[in-house]
């Protein structure tokens, strides 16, 4: 076992300067609770030149102990800046743990030279990134990586040609697809990808920037949503400074030549470094940490998940202290081969309508779904499906289309919310089981079949799974959107993923599957017809109808004991 670091001397050349981190870094700091005790002071050399691959100066901040001895390094790339939050949640926290912790603005954003672009410079800058921590002489060539969503890509980005040093990875809420974020399931996640091209455009320049064009936003996105067509408002809205986002958002085809590169999601394929992974159920990017999940488990990884009842935002908020320490926990045991508070199984997840977190040995475990039949007069249950006819139908018009709630968003508004509302109009369609006798869980993927026609041939279908307690209140737990492009009136079966889920039903709530033409402006309304959603330059009310043999598909799985 390597000595602690307490033990090991003073690598030969390097005595840690006096500089301090900022005072907002560690003001910020002292207002976190339940992480775990300081051990070291930290400290921080700012503004360090690193030359990117190609030669343009990587502005890079670099946090550690305030103490003599070898540690292992950190490295975090960011597009976001190097200030609040990320120096004191990584550069501060990281440090006082016993980590150099390298703290990186990428190319373009933070002061770092160059053009930024979301994904082509990453591999071939961290790279160069870790060439130079060669030459550092407190580098010991133990390295790990670390950072939530686009700083989770960075490590992905690196991982794609991993250097030797590299033995640990811990990716919180973290991207690695970037089509698939603005346009899984051939939809357009519009409000999604404004929040987040506003903050890769801007939150490196600053919280006030930042504060102002997330202001502007808000104010312009419903402007945006309802323009006939949507491209010119989003460009006029977004400014030059995004127009890399404009290229993401008119290009729907994972084909085209545009994405070449985009995603390094076939460095999960063949990876042998240990990765520890945090999500969120509610997360914008669960899908994806799900995916890279069962990517290392095929490859025969070394892989941990966490998945929490949190949002993309409340996963660094207050899911921060389970995320912290599931990432330190990790970091030891594969830097510094220490796995004392390594937990004995491979997941753990919480149970929502529980409360309770659950240890699993894998993901998802075991579980048939079981199909849960739309009948008429808003009927859901187990059983054989109706007779040949129609369920319910419903009229869908873009010019009012059926608005969002709740769900996996970026945006505060995100989660689980009442439903209600939303279920009182026209045009969503719900179907309803019986009060359970007793509880059911729910513990894996959630998908729908969903046997459907529309006089145009052409919508959205949205499908959303809600617990409906005792006075009725019914939240919302996981949803799915597909898309239907048939000819008029044709009945087409819509296999539609739903994401996942960890989820307890009382004994006495019912289960509810909701229907709908869409979630706007979570995704871009569906104009009715063959146009593209961003030229569209009109919208058709469309006639939706649901046929039987519909159902909701549910991983029920028997009663497992809570964690400790």
């Amino acid at each position: 076992m390597r000595p602690h670091p307490n033990d090991a001397p003073t690598r030969t050349g390097w005595t840690p300067p006096g500089g301090r981190p900022p005072l907002s870094s560690r003001l910020l700091r002292a207002t976190w609770r339940g992480l775990p005790g300081r051990r070291y002071r930290a400290g921080r050399e700012r503004s360090l030149p690193v030359a990117a691959a190609d030669g343009s100066v990587l502005v890079t901040d670099h946090y550690f102990p305030r103490s003599p001895g070898d540690f292992p390094t950190l490295l975090v790339r960011s597009p976001y800046g190097r200030g609040l939050p990320w120096s004191p949640m990584y550069g501060v926290l990281f440090a006082e743990q016993g980590f150099h912790v390298v703290l990186q603005s990428c190319r373009g954003t933070g002061g770092s030279g160059g053009r930024w672009h979301l994904w082509r410079n990453e591999s071939a800058d961290a790279l160069a990134t870790v060439e130079w921590l060669r030459r550092q002489v407190w580098f010991d060539g133990r390295l790990g990586t670390v950072g939530p969503s686009c700083l989770g890509y960075t490590q992905w980005a690196l991982a794609a040609d991993p250097p030797p040093e590299l033995k640990a990875m811990a990716v919180q809420v973290g991207l690695h697809d970037p089509h698939r974020f603005f346009h899984a399931g051939g939809a357009l996640h519009l409000e999604n990808a404004l929040i987040s091209g506003v903050g890769m455009t801007h939150q490196h320049r600053g919280v006030l920037r930042f504060a102002a064009a997330a202001n502007r936003l808000r104010r312009d996105l419903g402007r945006i949503a309802a323009a006939w067509p949507m491209r010119p408002a989003w460009r006029r809205a977004l400014g030059e400074e995004a127009r890399w986002l404009d290229d993401a958002l008119s290009h729907p085809d994972a084909d085209d030549p545009y994405w070449d590169g985009a995603s390094p999601e076939g460095a999960a394929d063949g990876s042998r470094v240990p990765t520890a992974l945090v999500t969120g159920f509610h997360d914008a990017l669960a899908g994806q940490s799900f995916e890279q999940y069962a990517r290392l488990r095929a490859a025969g990884c070394e892989v941990s998940l966490l998945a929490g009842p949190w949002t993309h935002g409340t996963a660094l908020q207050q899911g921060w202290a389970e995320g912290f320490a599931e990432m330190l926990a990790w970091l030891r045991a594969h830097l510094c081969d220490d796995p004392s508070a390594l937990r004995p199984t491979r997941v753990r997840v919480h149970v929502g309508g529980a409360n309770v977190w659950r240890d699993l040995d894998d993901w998802p475990p075991a579980a048939d779904p079981s199909p849960w039949f739309a009948a008429p007069a808003g009927r859901l249950g187990r059983g054989r499906p109706e007779a040949p006819g129609l369920l319910a139908s419903f009229r869908y018009d873009p010019a009012d289309p059926t608005p969002s709630v709740g769900g996996p968003l970026l945006s505060p508004g995100a989660g689980p919310r009442d439903n209600r509302a939303l279920e009182a109009r026209e045009d969503v369609i719900t179907f309803t089981g019986e009060p359970l006798t007793a509880p059911l869980e729910v513990v894996g993927p959630v998908s729908a079949l969903v046997r459907v026609s529309a006089d145009s041939g052409r919508c959205h279908v949205f499908v959303r799974l809600c617990d409906v307690d005792g006075r009725g209140r019914s939240v919302n737990v996981c949803d799915g959107l597909g898309v239907l492009d048939a000819e008029r009136e044709a009945v087409v079966e819509l296999a539609v993923p739903m994401g996942a889920a960890a989820h307890r039903f009382a004994a006495g709530h019912r289960i509810r599957w909701q229907v709908s033409g869409g979630a706007h402006p979570r995704f871009a309304r569906h104009p009715g017809t063959a146009d593209p959603v961003a030229e569209a330059a009109a919208g058709t009310p469309v006639r939706i109808t649901l046929r039987p043999g519909s159902a909701l598909l549910l991983p029920e799985t028997g009663e497992v004991r809570p964690s400790g």
